[in-house]
C-alpha cells in the first residue's frame, strides 16, 4: 500500500498544474516512504529515516515559503521572482541530495536496505528534477551545484570502505550530470536517466543477494569463483561511463549536447572530476584482484544466467542507443 502511495505521490507532483499540487504530491511521495524505510530487525533504519523525515520536512518547508511568496509577488518585480525561485531550487536541490546541500544523503542510505537505497537513490530523484526542469533558469547557483555534486562526488567517496555510502557518493556524482544534461535537453536526461537507474538495479540487486555493506566482503565473494568478480566488474564500469558498456552512451551524449552549446568548461569539469569516481569504482575492483593458482571457477545456474544478462544489457543496449542516437549527428 505505502509502495502504490509513493508512487502516486510522484505523479500527482510531475503531473501538477500548480506548484501547490506538486508540493502536496512531493509530502505524499515523503510520508509513504518513510514506513518502508522503517526496519525493526535494524536499529540504524530509525536513525535514518528520522534523519530522512526532517531534511525532507525542512526542505519542504522552504519550497512551501517560495511557492506561497511567489505567487503573491508581481510579475514585474524581477528581483523578487529571482529571489524566491532561488530559494525554490535550493529546496530542491536539498531533497535530491545534490552538493552542498549532500550531507544527509550518505548518513541515511547506510542505514536502510539495499531495496530503499535503489528507491531513494532513482525514484525520489524523479520528482526533484522535473520540478527544477519548470524553473530552471541559467544561474550561478545551478553552476555551483552542478561543479560541487562532480567534484564532491568523485573526491568524497575515494575514502570510503561502506558501499552503500560509496553508492551515495556515487549517486551525487551523476546527479551533477544529470543537471547538466537537464540544462541542454530533457531527452538527454531522460536517456542519462534511465540508463542510470538501469545500472544501479543490477548493480544493487546483485549486492543485496550477495549480503555485501563492506569493501573487505568483496574479497570472499570473489574468492569462491571469478564470475562474481566480472559481474561486478561489468557494472562497476558500466556505472563510471568507461565504454564499451552501457552507463557511457548517456555521458557521451551529454559531453556532445554541451559542445554544440558551446559549454566547454563545463564537459571539461565534468569529465575531469568523472575520473575520480572511475578511479574509485577501479579502486574497488582490485581490492581483491591477487588471486590464488587453486581458485576454482564455479559455475552455478544462477552466476551464469546473471552474467549473461548482464554483459547483454550493458553492450547490446549500449549498441542499441548508439544506433538511435545516429540522427543526431
Amino acid at each position: 500500500m505505502f509502495m502504490m502511495t509513493m508512487m502516486s505521490g510522484t505523479i500527482v507532483s510531475i503531473s501538477a498544474l500548480s506548484w501547490l499540487s506538486a508540493w502536496i504530491g512531493l509530502e505524499i511521495n515523503m510520508l509513504s516512504l518513510m514506513p518502508l524505510m522503517k526496519n525493526f530487525n535494524n536499529k540504524m533504519s530509525a536513525e535514518s529515516t528520522i534523519k530522512y523525515f526532517i531534511i525532507q520536512t525542512m526542505a519542504s518547508m522552504i519550497l512551501l515559503f517560495s511557492m506561497l511568496s511567489f505567487s503573491n509577488s508581481t510579475m514585474f518585480n524581477l528581483e523578487m521572482i529571482n529571489f524566491y525561485s532561488f530559494f525554490m531550487n535550493l529546496a530542491l536541490f536539498t531533497k535530491m541530495g545534490a552538493a552542498p546541500f549532500h550531507f544527509w544523503l550518505p548518513e541515511v542510505v547506510s542505514g536502510v536496505s539495499w531495496q530503499m537505497i535503489f528507491i531513494i537513490l532513482t525514484w525520489q530523484k524523479i520528482t526533484p528534477m522535473i520540478l527544477l526542469m519548470y524553473s530552471y533558469s541559467m544561474n550561478m547557483l545551478m553552476m555551483m551545484v552542478i561543479i560541487l555534486s562532480s567534484l564532491i562526488g568523485g573526491l568524497t567517496g575515494l575514502n570510503q570502505t561502506d558501499l552503500k555510502k560509496i553508492m551515495a557518493y556515487s549517486s551525487i556524482n551523476h546527479i551533477s550530470w544529470m543537471l547538466a544534461a537537464l540544462m541542454i535537453s530533457s531527452s538527454t536526461w531522460i536517456m542519462y536517466f534511465l540508463v542510470y537507474t538501469m545500472i544501479n538495479f543490477m548493480l544493487i540487486s546483485h549486492l543485496y543477494m550477495n549480503k555485501l555493506n563492506y569493501l573487505f566482503q568483496l574479497s570472499k565473494i570473489f574468492a569462491k569463483n571469478k564470475i562474481n568478480k566480472l559481474i561486478f566488474m561489468i557494472n562497476f564500469l558500466s556505472l563510471g561511463g568507461l565504454p564499451p558498456f552501457l552507463g557511457f552512451l548517456p555521458k557521451w551524449l551529454t559531453i556532445f549536447n554541451l559542445s554544440i552549446n558551446s559549454m566547454f568548461y563545463m564537459s571539461t569539469i565534468l569529465i575531469i572530476f568523472t575520473l575520480m569516481s572511475l578511479y574509485m569504482y577501479i579502486r574497488i575492483m582490485f581490492t581483491s584482484t591477487t588471486l590464488l593458482n587453486s581458485e576454482s571457477i564455479k559455475l552455478s545456474t544462477y552466476n551464469k544466467t546473471y552474467f549473461i544478462l548482464t554483459l547483454s544489457m550493458n553492450i547490446s543496449i549500449s549498441f542499441l542507443m548508439i544506433l538511435l542516437s545516429l540522427p543526431l549527428f
